[in-house]
């Protein structure tokens, strides 16, 4: 049997997910979770075999999840299934060890088959999307990335100099720095387009 734990936030594509996977005959979904924190604890707990993670989460998000899983070297399956096209997702879900990404309007079908590639083993990435995340690279680093995003959630930059532990000039040369490598005039352009390529 496929164990698996899903962490979805949305409760109807949670059910949804949990009912079509338990259509399975060799696969077991052993729980579910509404939020990153509550996804990790019951990885803990249950100690599945594939974890199938939606990107936008409270708490943690799927990548970083994914990230926790490759760090604490479990050896668990990472499959996310997303609505996010977006090729810089993707590289940065590869970067983190994850071995499927499907898109959500992917037919039903595609995920037990990617549960079982997995397992086994392999991956399953969407083949478009592949293609897609080596046409262009993501210029931010994580440093970069992480000022960036709370800068455009709309955090001062003293705010973020506190919570990351930083100086206030570090982190206006952080902002500076991602402005520069995205081409744009200000902190708001930058979060726009680097949050439409999928790199925040």
């Amino acid at each position: 049997m496929i164990r698996v734990l899903l962490a979805e936030d949305q409760a109807m594509v949670r059910g949804a997910l949990s009912a079509l996977l338990g259509m399975e005959s060799d696969i077991e979904v052993l729980g579910s979770a509404a939020d990153g924190e509550a996804a990790w604890r019951e990885i803990q707990r249950l100690k599945p075999d594939v974890l199938v993670t939606d990107i936008e989460m409270p708490g943690l998000t799927g990548l970083e999840l994914a990230q926790r899983v490759q760090r604490h070297e479990l050896p668990i399956k990472v499959i996310i299934v997303t609505t996010f096209a977006r090729p810089g997702f993707l590289r940065r879900a590869l970067d983190a060890g994850v071995s499927g990404y499907l898109l959500k309007d992917a037919p039903a079908e595609n995920l037990a088959e990617a549960l079982r590639t997995v397992h086994r083993g392999g991956r399953s990435i969407d083949p478009q999307l592949a293609l897609e995340a080596w046409s262009e690279a993501d210029p931010l680093n994580d440093r970069e990335r992480q000022v960036l995003r709370l800068a455009g959630e709309g955090q001062a930059a003293g705010d973020i100099a506190a919570q990351l532990n930083l100086s206030h000039g570090t982190v206006r040369n952080y902002l500076s720095e991602a402005i520069g490598k995205l081409g744009v005039t200000n902190r708001i352009e930058a979060y726009r387009l680097a949050r439409q390529k999928g790199w925040l």
